[in-house]
């Protein structure tokens, strides 16, 4: 193995910087992992912009990405759980680069025949849209909406429900050209947000009960538009803010439906919280996957020495689904 690797570094300027680092060393309950494909996520655009120094930025210098997926080549001090050459995928700081060093607990397994460009785009889709769902309480045969169905998490969340045996899965999108691609993965009842009111059209599709569980991806008014849209007792879980994280309420229609609201996010501050979140996607969430029933949506797959093609791609906002990063010459 060399001593150095490429990285996609943060904290220079306005864009990413390709550079040569040194290859990570695996401490006590860590794992090295040989990357093989990186997805891109929401976060990496405002992540650069931060870290701008020419741009008022904090211009600290840091390996940009969250997801990866190859095969374990190194084991740290304690680490029982992985082998040297377990085909792997998971969601940590630092994946745009050639190694990866991660949590052992927060790795997962890669299934069989799933390609690294394919798997990289899983992680952060499945544990978030299953620790939301499992927020909820989701059963088996409840009904769930997905706003913001169309962005590449909200794809994977779609998928990810029926594949757990949802009755009925509605999502919304802001564009028709999108509806297409929600049926294509399973959304049985399309909302296009530009032409529909949300709640009068989820209403209509579940006969006026509303959702059993509400995925909210976008916040912002939709939030809002979301409590008279869920059913009574029903569960209502900010995960995104793609509109803001502000939102003006009727406290009505939150009370008198007797909703609970949740607001979930997956980071890598809580440990403890992280690795139980991981830990629940192994019995039902891996075996879909490894079935095929949950593949991501691919926009684009470019090496990672065009990284540029990437983030302008990520800046346009017309990708449909995850922008793909290869770094097959690790």
């Amino acid at each position: 193995m060399a001593d150095t690797m490429r990285a996609l570094i943060s904290g220079r300027g306005p864009e990413w910087v390709l550079d040569e680092v040194p290859v990570p060393q695996p401490g006590p309950g860590e794992v090295l992992i040989r990357n093989l494909a990186a997805a891109t996520n929401n976060a990496d655009l405002p992540m650069l912009a931060e870290s701008d120094p020419t741009n008022g930025g904090h211009g600290k210098e840091f390996i940009a990405g969250f997801e990866y997926a190859g095969d374990v080549v190194g084991l740290g001090e304690g680490v029982d759980t992985w082998r040297v050459g377990d085909l792997v995928m998971g969601s940590t700081p630092r994946s745009f680069a050639d190694y990866v060093i991660a949590d052992h607990r927060f790795v997962l397994p890669r299934p069989e025949g799933l390609a690294p460009e394919i798997a990289c785009a899983l992680p952060t889709g499945l544990l978030t849209e299953h620790g939301a769902l499992t927020a909820a309480g989701f059963t088996a045969g409840q009904s769930v909406l997905i706003t913001g169905a169309s962005t590449g998490i909200g794809l994977i969340g779609a998928q990810l429900a029926k594949a757990l045996g949802a009755a009925r899965v509605i999502g919304t999108t802001r564009k028709t050209d999108k509806r297409e691609l929600l049926v294509g993965v399973g959304v049985d009842t399309v909302i296009v947000t530009d032409e529909q009111e949300l709640s009068e059209a989820v209403l209509a599709a579940t006969e006026g009960a509303g959702a059993d569980v509400v995925l909210d991806h976008v916040a912002g008014e939709t939030f809002a538009q979301c409590l008279p849209a869920t059913k009574v007792d029903g569960h209502v879980v900010n995960i995104g803010r793609l509109a803001g994280p502000a939102s003006t309420i009727n406290l009505d229609q939150l009370s008198y439906r007797h909703l609970t609201v949740h607001g979930v996010s997956f980071g890598f501050t809580r440990d403890w919280e992280m690795a139980a979140v991981i830990a629940g996607l192994l019995p039902e969430v891996i075996p879909a996957v490894a079935r095929g029933e949950i593949r991501p949506v691919i926009d684009q797959t470019v090496d990672i020495a065009d990284f540029q093609q990437a983030a302008e791609r990520l800046r346009s906002g017309e990708a449909a689904g995850k922008i793909v990063l290869t770094l097959a010459s690790a």
